[in-house]
């Protein structure tokens, strides 16, 4: 026979339960509000219980969406040479509010991504000293924009340092 407390007491398992699985995956590396929400979700879970578990977790700073995406940007701007816009679009896929993804990835400045870009093309150079000039450009730019930089930059930081303006004499 149940008693008039039972509700409450699945209630407050599906609570814990819910912050166990939140509290597991954030120990593994920081996650976005809407990748624990996700991830929950998933098995099951009720919904306004899901929103009460971050709703506290947000609260006790364990979930801050702004703190990722600035530590996301920076982490991979800085080991994987991504370009604002791949960044951002990372953040995007990730659950990042578009409002908070702009704003991690306004700090990535023109000069630091250039700097990179060109890094990039340093570190490719070597495979291309069998190819010609035309096959090595589109390659590198290729592989910039991949990476999410720019049409323009990619071009013109390939260009330098592949040497192909002064080739062409242009």
């Amino acid at each position: 026979m149940s008693g008039p407390d039972d509700g409450a007491a699945a209630a407050g398992d599906s609570f814990r339960q819910v912050k166990d699985i939140c509290l597991r995956r954030l120990a593994a590396r920081p996650r976005t509000r809407a990748e624990l929400r996700d991830a929950v979700a998933r098995k099951g879970f009720d919904g306004d219980v899901i929103e009460q578990v971050l709703d506290k977790l947000e609260a006790a700073r364990l979930i801050d969406d702004a703190d990722f995406a600035a530590t996301w940007v920076r982490s991979r701007q800085t080991h994987q040479g991504l370009g604002r816009r791949a960044l951002r679009a990372e953040l995007l896929r990730k659950g990042v509010p578009k409002e908070i993804a702009d704003e991690a990835v306004s700090g990535v400045e023109e000069g630091d991504e250039e700097e990179r870009a060109r890094a990039l093309v340093r570190k490719k150079l070597p495979s291309l000293q069998r190819v010609d000039s035309t096959t090595a450009l589109r390659r590198v730019v290729t592989m910039l924009a991949r990476k999410g930089y720019p049409e323009g930059l990619s071009y013109t930081v390939a260009s330098e340092e592949l040497g192909v303006l002064g080739e062409r004499g242009m």
